[in-house]
């Protein structure tokens, strides 16, 4: 059932209340947008704490980027959200943050693309790393594009993390997943080991993706 826009905005209002008590944003960090129909999209302003704002903080753009409702300016980060919502149909929002561990491999230039947890496997498949580009130019969203059609989570380079999904809490509730596993892959570097599953164990959760509905591809799969 296609959600009003009142009840939109009370769902990024929420998320980004939840990602700023989570530490997943600091001061007025990271964009979070929702897909209205097919010509409008809702998505948080320039300038605003995501733990601090209001229905009429956010901005209703059009496919352009012309802004057509909202009393301040739109992300800078506007055009990523907007040719996210061209390349793929089934996305209705984006949430883009910058999580500490998540981000911490992204500095370091390490995809989280290992075989390692099974509730993770299950329901982001792989975790790819995009390549550097500038904030808020096409620069940082034109080489994610090409792997929309596999993944739904992202590290952006010397950056941040990015999720999409089905709905805002579908999107928001990957980079939570997201950052969870960044942070259990983290401690176990820390220990000395990490451990993967093998082929058989994976093609189990493959099969279990397939019954949950799950679409994107393992990283495995995108390596072949």
């Amino acid at each position: 059932m296609k959600q009003s826009l009142v009840s939109l905005k009370k769902d990024i209002i929420e998320a980004g209340k939840r990602a700023y008590v989570r530490g997943y944003v600091a001061s007025n960090d990271g964009n979070i947008s929702a897909r209205i129909d097919k010509k409008y999209v809702l998505l948080t302003p320039t300038g605003i704490s995501k733990g601090f704002m209001k229905a009429s903080d956010l901005i209703v753009v059009d496919m352009h980027g012309k802004k057509i409702s909202g009393k301040g300016e739109p992300s800078s980060e506007m055009q990523m959200h907007l040719q996210i919502y061209k390349e793929r149909a089934n996305i209705k929002s984006v949430c883009h943050m910058h999580p500490p561990y998540a981000t911490g491999f992204a500095v370091a230039g390490i995809p989280l693309d290992q075989d390692v947890l099974q509730e993770v496997i299950i329901t982001l498949g792989t975790i790819l790393l995009v390549p550097y580009g500038t904030t808020g130019s096409e620069e940082l969203y034109k080489p994610l594009l090409p792997l929309l059609k596999n993944c739904d989570a992202f590290l952006l380079a010397n950056h941040g993390a990015l999720t999409v999904g089905t709905d805002i809490f579908d999107a928001y509730f990957k980079m939570e997943i997201l950052e969870h596993y960044a942070h259990i892959l983290f401690v176990a570097k820390q220990l000395g080991n990490v451990n993967t599953l093998n082929a058989e164990q994976v093609q189990k959760l493959m099969a279990l993706r397939e019954k949950y509905g799950t679409k994107t591809t393992l990283g495995s799969d995108v390596n072949r």
